[in-house]
């Protein structure tokens, strides 16, 4: 049995380490020295470390690099081919997998469309597959697999991995990091979409050096992500940032979670579509005439966008509106949280020349002065890469920070 000594040296070693492996992916190519300088760590102390991640084949010595302190040093960085992560977004929709090295590059992908109506069965089995396929392609490169991070469209419980209640999935009490332990045998990492969203943008996108910002991720739902202090904002038991229902009309369209007029409904493609549908039956004679001569019931967001760039009215006035209705919604936030930026991800980085300036209009009139200073609204760097890249920082995060190596 350990002593408390002898536990207190293993915990200060896991912090320390923790510390220089997380100075390597945000500075490497870095020194020695300049890692001790980095970490406060003595210079002996950080010999120690690296050589055991050297021998752990988690970092690389590179060549002589000129150092800012002292003599010039050897170079270290993380190894690439020090593991690999795999990234999975379960969306309302769509399965996306990804398969990275140890820095986040994207070594394998595959995205699969399926229906809303899908059993829950078929689609976990077809998640099941997905990832087959992924170790497959780990194993061909000689990658041992470190852990899966798993994004869902709902409220999860990340203690147990349990998601409560996905409503625009329908599922319920669904037991996934069980699921998928049984399956794999590896550290499986299950969070909400919308904060795995926030979490890539911080780590590998435009949230890169912002402590303070709000990602929202529109789709068939609306969700939020909220980094304060450089840290994910979860709330009391981790359900923070269900933005989508927010109630903004009592008397509005039914929300898939049983309430009415929930914000989500007011905003999203779906929302777009709805507009452009009603236009069209209600004003069929007006002179913009149809986008094209179809059914209504068959347009995709992405075709009413194209006419809402050509030119197209009906189009055009339906994406304006539910910007005006997403940028009302921001301005609330922005005047609760005094964010540095505002992230737009999902459905809307396609639009963002109609739907953007809109937003930064609505945003510029419904919030305080002093609370909107230097407030950056901005489209997502990845796009539909924001929720499975969150995914795969999830588990390097988990990895650098406690070394859950398996």
């Amino acid at each position: 049995m350990q002593n408390n000594h002898t536990a207190d040296q293993e915990s200060m070693r896991k912090v320390n380490t923790s510390l220089v492996l997380n100075s390597l992916r945000l500075h490497a190519p870095i020194s020695r020295a300049e890692l001790a300088n980095a970490t406060k760590l003595n210079r002996s102390t950080i010999s120690n470390i690296v050589n055991v991640l050297i021998d752990d084949g988690l970092v690389l010595e590179m060549d002589t690099m000129e150092s800012k302190i002292g003599r010039p040093g050897i170079a270290l960085s993380l190894r690439p081919d020090g593991g690999a992560v795999i990234g999975v977004e379960i969306g309302v929709g769509y399965i996306s997998v990804i398969l990275t090295d140890f820095v986040a590059n994207i070594l394998w992908r595959e995205w699969v469309d399926c229906t809303t109506t899908s059993p829950q069965i078929e689609i976990i089995t077809r998640v099941h597959d997905l990832i087959d396929q992924a170790i497959s392609f780990a194993s061909s490169r000689q990658l041992r697999l470190l852990g899966i991070g798993l994004g869902v469209p709902g409220l999860v419980n990340t203690k147990s991995g349990e998601l409560l209640f996905a409503p625009n999935l329908g599922w319920r009490d669904v037991p996934l990091r069980l699921m998928f332990n049984q399956r794999f045998h590896i550290p499986i990492y299950v969070e909400n979409e919308a904060n795995l969203g926030a979490l890539g943008e911080y780590y590998f996108g435009v949230g890169r050096d912002v402590d303070h910002f709000i990602y929202i991720s529109s789709g068939v739902g609306l969700g939020g992500g909220i980094i304060i202090n450089g840290k994910l904002f979860k709330g009391g038991h981790g359900f923070a940032g269900e933005i989508g229902h927010i109630q903004r009309d009592p008397q509005g369209e039914m929300c898939g979670c049983g309430r009415r007029g929930c914000w989500e409904t007011q905003v999203g493609p779906r929302a777009v579509l709805q507009r452009v549908k009603h236009a069209m039956e209600s004003e069929p004679d007006q002179s913009t005439g149809k986008p094209v001569e179809e059914d209504p019931e068959k347009f995709t967001f992405n075709q009413v966008v194209d006419f809402a760039l050509k030119g197209n009215q009906i189009c055009r006035s339906a994406m304006e509106e539910v910007g005006r209705n997403l940028g009302a919604g921001i301005a609330d936030l922005v005047n609760i949280f005094n964010p540095q930026m505002v992230v737009i991800g999902g459905a809307f980085s396609y639009g963002r020349e109609i739907i953007l300036p809109v937003i930064e209009r609505m945003v510029a009139s419904e919030t305080l002065p002093a609370v909107r200073q230097d407030l950056r609204i901005i489209v997502s760097e990845h796009g539909a890469d924001a929720c499975v890249l969150g995914a795969i920082a999830v588990v390097l995060d988990d990895i650098l920070r406690e070394m859950a190596l398996v």
